[in-house]
């Protein structure tokens, strides 16, 4: 069984009975899942990485002003809750530090991941703020939350991104996915810096891997996990095993390595032309890449280089 159930399963029993028990005035007020760091919050868990930081539990998330009238007490009570569940040990919990179980208030689950104690607000923290921390930030499953306070920050983080910065981080992958893959690639082999060609290689994946999440309206996560969550996206899913074989081939078939990120770039102009972000008529992405930044209408976001972002 994976974390996730595991965690539902152990609230249900458990964490909801004492809710219901001991903070029923307060019920309606904390919300409970299981989000944030971890493979499990993913669904990528597996007996390997069960190795560390893993154990059956799960998240109250309640306000500020609740955690002053009953965060403690709340804490105390999860802390009673059985020692294992079905065979697994209890993930640990701590009321004055950032556990990934237990109760914290929904600013400290937020604060880690987005640098601020709920959503980005600016176009300059959208920017600046890792991907893989928004995607932590909105991933795992929330059992229930009335008040809707937690998951109102939620889906800001998912659906309220600024189209400016939206358009932004398109142009910095594909442009780096232009120099990368299809201009530096093939220099360096040529010049016999495999080393070279291999750095090269990995920004070329690193970038690709980035458009593909944000074309399908999603951020990607840690790049350990970030090729085994390309197969469950919509659009450019069958990317992932084709960048696999780019990232791991040995150099002596350097003309076929090229081939196929020379097919990856060709696809993701033909988006590019069919959604209206580009006109460019080439199957190199530069150009794609410079008519995707024209689009901004914040001058300094716009003016900003065009691989930032």
């Amino acid at each position: 069984m994976q974390g996730l159930e595991l965690s539902r399963r152990y609230y249900e029993e458990f964490g909801l009975p004492m809710i219901k028990e001991q903070f029923a005035e307060f019920e309606n007020r904390i919300a409970a899942g299981l989000a944030g760091a971890g493979s499990d919050c993913f669904g990528f868990d597996d007996e390997i990485s069960r190795d560390h930081d893993f154990g059956a539990g799960f998240c109250l998330w309640i306000t500020d002003e609740d955690n002053e009238l009953f965060g403690f007490e709340l804490a105390r009570a999860y802390s009673r809750l059985p020692k294992e569940f079905m065979g697994v040990e209890k993930g640990k919990s701590n009321y004055y530090a950032n556990s990934r179980y237990g109760v914290k208030t929904i600013g400290d689950f937020y604060l880690p991941l987005t640098g601020k104690r709920g959503a980005p607000e600016t176009v300059w923290e959208w920017l600046n703020i890792p991907e893989h921390s928004l995607a932590a930030a909105v991933n795992g499953c929330v059992f229930r939350d009335d008040s809707g306070e937690f998951t109102k920050i939620r889906e800001t983080i998912l659906c309220g991104m600024p189209e400016d910065i939206r358009l932004k981080k398109l142009a910095a992958r594909a442009a780096i996915m232009a120099q990368s893959g299809q201009y530096n690639f093939p220099r360096c082999t040529a010049h016999g810096e495999i080393g070279g060609a291999a750095l090269a290689v990995s920004e070329f994946v690193k970038s690709t891997i980035s458009l593909v999440y944000l074309i399908n309206g999603k951020f990607a996560p840690f790049y350990k996990w970030a090729l085994r969550g390309m197969k469950e996206l919509e659009i450019f899913s069958e990317f992932a095993p084709v960048l696999t074989e780019i990232l791991t081939e040995d150099y002596s078939g350097t003309e076929e390595k090229q081939a196929k990120i020379e097919k990856i770039c060709s696809a993701v102009a033909d988006y590019f032309r069919q959604s209206g972000l580009s006109r460019s008529a080439s199957d190199f992405l530069e150009p794609h890449a410079y008519e995707i930044q024209n689009k901004i209408k914040d001058i300094n976001i716009r003016t900003l280089h065009i691989m930032e972002g």
